[in-house]
């Protein structure tokens, strides 16, 4: 399986036999877990978490909207939360191997089944933004149900990517896209004037020049009489959730109000959670493979068929075609890059954040997932070539045969040719940072450079088998040979 979470955010969260219908539309469908069901009356909406794969999600998440488009209406809803529609916002996040790539394939195939099927105009957002202004899901939902609904078929900033020109009649439009994994981080003051929870709110943002990677807005909680700074901490490795409460913290009692309590609203990384306890216990040189639960969950991955790189490693080591060196050597590839990302998140000042080492960090996280769909797409290409050899021994003077044979064997030379090429861009630009890392990862370093170097090697050593093969099938093949030569390694 490869797996997604989806979080589609609904604008109810008072009546809980609504809610509870909603998430059942996702027990149905098999392969999808719901993970998590958050409800807030005041913001009058509810965040549910599933966990699954990619076609299951987008069926579960199409189960569930369309419950909520019978059953909640817009025009009767009030909360403290800014909404467009009935499922107001549907976000798919990769996970493990899967790619932003494939998610925002999955929010594509949800956005046209809604549109179609339901009449819901869609917003694509994030990273399946389709106009770069609508990468801000706070740009998308500007105006909200009324504001929109105004505006959708006159104003051209308004058009959807999928759907109508005109808003549902109760159930709105809805923002579907691609993200990385979000926190969303809620701190209470200890008054109910929100003008004190709006004034913190635009402190701490990044686009009033806060903190980075913070969304923030201020909210009163009228039930019970407190006022609620409500963040997404959209990178938490950048800014993380002590980073945000102490600020908030700070600004609240630099105006004489103290914090009663902070909140996480829905599912948080564990990773997230020790960097609060590495900061208020001021812990020294702490490990986390030290944590009891990892030490066992990874006695439990070691167990044959459980652990990814186990697996693959058996099957590495099989008397079978594929895998191979060129998966083998996308495999390693994707392993310079984790550690790569591991260099460059305890080395980036999460203060004053250096833009190349974000950016270079976000290069890295794509490539690896990159990497590791060219480790498949090896063994596929391979298995391709072995097929079509075999067609080609049985039947010689057959065109298409031969032209599938030679097809083969282009895409067989052209996959482990992209891994060597990423390769050799990745560690070119690791490489020119190093003087901008931690001392103490110098080591993590110098093996993320010699993982990505023998990567290349292995990928350009496939390369040159399989232009062999196109030279005795009369293919000429002087524009790879020069693209070898230009990458490989020096010695």
């Amino acid at each position: 399986m490869t797996p997604f979470e989806c979080v589609p955010n609904f604008s109810e969260g008072r009546d809980e036999a609504k809610i509870a219908r909603i998430a059942d539309a996702a027990r149905a469908i098999a392969g999808v877990t719901v993970l998590d069901v958050e409800r807030n009356a005041d913001h009058n909406r509810c965040v549910i978490s599933l966990y699954g794969d990619g076609d299951g999600l987008v069926e579960a998440a199409f189960r569930m909207m369309e419950v909520a488009a019978a059953s909640i209406d817009l025009t009767k809803h009030r909360g403290e939360h800014p909404r467009m529609g009935a499922t107001d916002v549907v976000p798919f996040v990769p996970l493990g191997a899967s790619t932003t790539a494939d998610a925002v394939r999955l929010a594509e195939r949800l956005g046209e089944r809604v549109a179609r099927d339901l009449a819901i105009p869609v917003y694509l957002y994030g990273q399946a933004a389709r106009r770069p202004e609508r990468a801000d899901l706070a740009k998308v939902r500007e105006g909200e149900f009324e504001g929109i609904r105004e505006q959708i078929a006159t104003d051209p900033a308004r058009t959807p990517d999928f759907g109508p020109h005109r808003l549902h009649p109760t159930a709105g439009a809805v923002a579907i896209g691609a993200r990385p994994i979000l926190i969303a981080y809620n701190v209470n003051l200890a008054t109910a004037d929100v003008a004190v929870a709006k004034r913190i709110a635009k402190q701490v943002r990044a686009r009033d020049g806060g903190l980075p990677e913070v969304k923030a807005l201020g909210f009163e909680l009228k039930e019970r009489g407190l006022a609620q700074v409500s963040m997404n901490l959209t990178d938490y490795r950048t800014t993380s959730v002590a980073a945000a409460f102490e600020a908030v913290r700070a600004a609240a009692e630099a105006g004489g109000v103290r914090v009663e309590e902070s909140e996480i609203v829905g599912l948080v990384p564990e990773d997230a959670l020790f960097d609060a306890a590495e900061r208020s216990l001021r812990l020294r040189e702490f490990d986390r493979a030290a944590i009891l639960e990892r030490k066992v969950r990874a006695v439990d991955a070691a167990q044959p068929g459980h652990e990814p790189i186990a697996s693959f490693a058996a099957r590495l080591a099989a008397r079978t075609p594929t895998p191979g060196g060129g998966s083998a050597a996308a495999i390693v590839a994707a392993l310079a890059a984790a550690l790569g990302e591991m260099v460059l998140a305890y080395s980036i000042d999460p203060k004053a954040p250096a833009a190349p080492l974000l950016e270079l960090r976000a290069r890295l996280t794509a490539a690896r997932g990159r990497f590791l769909e060219l480790a498949d797409d090896d063994a596929r290409s391979y298995d391709s070539v072995r097929t079509t050899k075999r067609s080609l021994r049985e039947h010689p003077d057959d065109r298409a045969a031969k032209e599938a044979h030679l097809n083969a064997l282009r895409h067989a030379s052209g996959v482990p040719l992209d891994t060597a090429r990423a390769a050799v861009e990745l560690a070119a630009a690791v490489a020119s940072v190093r003087g901008q890392t931690k001392a103490a990862l110098a080591s993590d370093l110098v093996t993320s450079l010699a993982l990505f170097r023998a990567a290349t090697e292995g990928a350009l050593a496939n390369v040159a088998i399989n232009l062999d093969d196109l030279r005795a099938a009369g293919e000429s093949t002087a524009s790879m040979d020069t693209e070898i030569a230009r990458l490989r390694p020096p010695g």
